[in-house]
């Protein structure tokens, strides 16, 4: 049997397996994932995303399966609780940021019919396909990525920086950086 090459970044964890070959560079198209995955970037900021991928499961206990009108009301008091949830990061200013972003992408989804219209308006509906051959040929970050993350900013989204947003992009579909000879970079097209 012949051992699938994937992209060196998926290591050997099996989480990290599992997310490269399921998720990773998958067009997303549901708002649900899409505040999720804008959520769990957030919180990676300063940490690996491996840190983060193996505390989903308590991100989505903690946060109500990130439902946005739900999380849109949360109390200062539902704040201060989470920030004593050992399943999540626990850091005041990124727990804050899910309540006021989960405001912010009610308001897009009011003003443009929906988060994913937005974000898939940035790449005219198509996935930027780009084809690096090593891992240390991915950008940690673009042009395209810091214009998202100017507009995220100025409709109130916070976490949102060119890094983090390149993440994003990169994890929902909207850009295809698996490395060329991954089974993933031509399946995920």
């Amino acid at each position: 049997m012949t051992k699938l090459k994937r992209c060196s970044w998926s290591g050997a964890e099996p989480a990290m397996i599992q997310y490269h070959d399921t998720e990773w560079g998958v067009p997303l198209h549901d708002e649900r994932k899409w505040f999720e995955f804008l959520q769990l970037e957030g919180a990676q900021a300063g940490l690996s995303w491996r840190t983060i991928l193996l505390r989903r499961e308590g991100y989505r206990a903690a946060f109500d399966n990130f439902d946005v009108a739900k999380i849109a009301r949360y109390t200062p008091g539902r704040i201060e609780k989470l920030r004593g949830d050992a399943r999540i990061i626990r850091n005041r200013l990124k727990i804050e940021s899910t309540v006021s972003n989960a405001r912010a992408f009610l308001k897009v989804q009011d003003e443009l019919g929906s988060f994913d219209a937005y974000m898939w308006d940035f790449v005219d509906g198509r996935p930027i396909v780009n084809r690096p051959k090593k891992l240390h040929d991915i950008p940690a970050t673009t042009p395209l990525a810091a214009a998202i993350s100017k507009d995220l900013k100025k409709r109130g989204f916070r976490f949102v920086g060119p890094t983090i947003v390149y993440a994003l992009m990169q994890a929902t579909g909207l850009v295809n950086d698996h490395i060329v000879g991954c089974f993933r970079q031509k399946e995920v097209q």
